[in-house]
């Protein structure tokens, strides 16, 4: 007679001790060879099967054994065959559908069949019970592990791309893969942008060289999982509930909350075989449609649609529009080195002030980390001396935890601030006074992000270019304006001090508020003063 040997492996541990699938089946063909009985087929399930793949592979085999007349199914154990009551009660309504076949399991010594005992059978049902009762405490304490461990600020899951596991078993973190972290930020950098869509991306990522873990390349829809995990700015979900986690942010708030805008809106490009310097970028003045660029005889022109009632109907040249564009540039910038070099000053002696500021905030929102912190010790110590219900704790927890999370957002917040203020504003400046080199020597890409970084829209009328300017652009266009102006130049070369800082350091009062100094640029001087 034929038979068919299932052979399975629980758990990575025991195939690592050398009780592997290749042992168990040689152990199988060993016991069918000394009673002289064929083995026809293997079935083999490896310890990283699912309970789903389990589940397939014992239904592929029951279905083999019945359509091919195997009589007998030789296996290791009980608990290798099966360790559910509903996998038992289809043996036995396999093994009553004929007298010879039979069930041999050879660790327990029994041999199943049609006509078996009583005795014999309930042998086998215990051990099915016992089986089942193992898997149903192990289930049971993964789920209190994974609960406990989401509780402490970690994921009890592989961690996304951008990510590794370090750790001993048990104690097991997830940190920033240094090597593979900067291109999953800028993945988020360039979707933000609006000059992308999922699929562009998907092929940008592959070409930089990010695979899975078996080399292959990232699916387009694991992409648009990535860009809206939480689990970047340290939001851990699981069972569609969000937790805080203790793992390191790879991606700002702000950047994330910006993809996730590109994702759900409607201001995500349509990438086509043409794409424009302007495409997407300017309007119409007249009736505030987008203006569409194509090509005519050779040159790129823009024009108005007239999907709407519109008299716009000059077709306006792609260089045309773009020298247009540079003027808007080039008046940024100051014409004054020493106006220039007095703006530069002003910001710098204004960043002391935000220094003082930022301090004293820090020194308070850090009072309150601490107080938080305390209070989650003691929580978790009422709950494992049995002082609190599991329910109060987990109410309380997610109260604390949340509270943990706003303060930690904030320190970050005032900690940077300082220094970002002070970078926002000589960058900007710098950029402004170099617009127009930095612009023509960008590439297409680069260009159209200067662009929406500096305006905040930009109009056509009848082939002429009109812009708005975003605000900090727009402050400091007004600011160029003043100051380049030929009565600022006179008063400037008539009164050498106007423009010199103030000596007198801004004083901290005892409510932590600032008084008694003056911005640089507003010095305390009446412009109209009395003899």
């Amino acid at each position: 007679m034929k038979a068919v040997l299932p052979c399975r492996v629980s758990s990575k541990e025991q195939g690592d001790s050398g009780y592997s699938l290749p042992a168990q089946e040689k152990f199988l063909r060993g016991y069918a060879e000394s009673r002289d009985i064929d083995v026809d087929k293997v079935f083999l399930i490896s310890e990283s099967a699912s309970a789903k793949k389990q589940r397939e592979e014992f239904d592929k085999m029951m279905a083999y054994v019945t359509k091919h007349d195997i009589k007998i199914i030789i296996i290791e154990k009980a608990d290798r065959y099966t360790r559910n009551l509903k996998d038992s009660v289809n043996l036995y309504d396999w093994l009553d559908g004929d007298d010879e076949r039979q069930l041999h399991s050879v660790k327990d010594s029994l041999v199943l069949h049609k006509n078996s005992r009583s005795q014999e059978k309930l042998n086998w049902d215990i051990r099915i019970v016992f089986a089942k009762n193992y898997i149903d405490n192990l289930s049971e304490e993964v789920k209190k592990g994974q609960k406990e461990k989401i509780a402490q600020g970690w994921l009890p899951t592989k961690p996304p791309l951008g990510y590794k596991t370090v750790g001993e078993k048990g104690h097991k973190i997830h940190v920033i893969d240094e090597t593979k972290a900067p291109l999953v930020k800028k993945m988020f950098e360039l979707y933000a942008t609006g000059e992308h869509s999922i699929l562009s991306l998907t092929d940008w990522v592959y070409k930089e060289g990010l695979r899975t873990d078996l080399g292959n390349k990232i699916a387009k829809s694991r992409i648009h999982e990535y860009l809206r995990y939480p689990f970047y700015i340290g939001i851990n979900c699981w069972k569609d509930v969000e937790y805080p986690g203790n793992q390191e942010p790879l991606i700002e708030e702000p950047l994330f909350k910006a993809v996730q805008a590109m994702l759900t809106g409607k201001t995500t490009l349509k990438l086509t075989k043409h794409n424009f310097l302007f495409k997407g970028l300017i309007y119409c003045y007249e009736c505030g449609g987008l203006i569409t660029w194509e090509t005519a005889k050779g040159h790129v022109y823009g024009h108005c649609n007239h999907y709407r009632n519109c008299s716009q109907t000059i077709w306006a040249k792609e260089p045309q529009v773009e020298e247009q564009l540079k003027k808007f540039f080039q008046s940024l910038e100051v014409k004054s080195q020493r106006l220039s070099e007095w703006i530069k000053k002003a910001l710098k002696e204004s960043h002391k002030d935000e220094i003082s500021y930022h301090s004293t905030s820090v020194g308070e929102i850090n009072k309150q980390h601490d107080m938080i912190k305390r209070r989650l010790d003691k929580l978790y110590d009422e709950k494992l001396d049995g002082k609190i219900t599991e329910a109060f704790y987990q109410e309380k927890f997610k109260q604390y935890s949340a509270e943990l999370t706003a303060v930690d957002k904030s320190i970050n917040k005032h900690t940077n601030a300082s220094l970002k203020y002070f970078e926002l504003g000589i960058n900007l400046y710098e950029l402004s006074q170099n617009a127009v080199g930095i612009y023509s020597k960008a590439l297409l890409d680069q260009k159209r992000m200067l662009m929406r970084l500096v305006f905040e829209r930009l109009i056509l009328n009848e082939g002429v270019l009109e812009v708005k300017y975003t605000k900090a652009f727009q402050i400091l266009h007004d600011a160029v304006l003043a100051t380049n102006s030929s009565k600022v130049e006179k008063v400037e070369q008539k009164t050498d001090k106007i423009f010199e800082p103030l000596k007198k350091p801004a004083v901290m009062g005892q409510t932590g508020t600032f008084s008694g100094g003056q911005p640089v640029w507003l010095p305390r001087r009446d412009s109209n003063a009395q003899p």
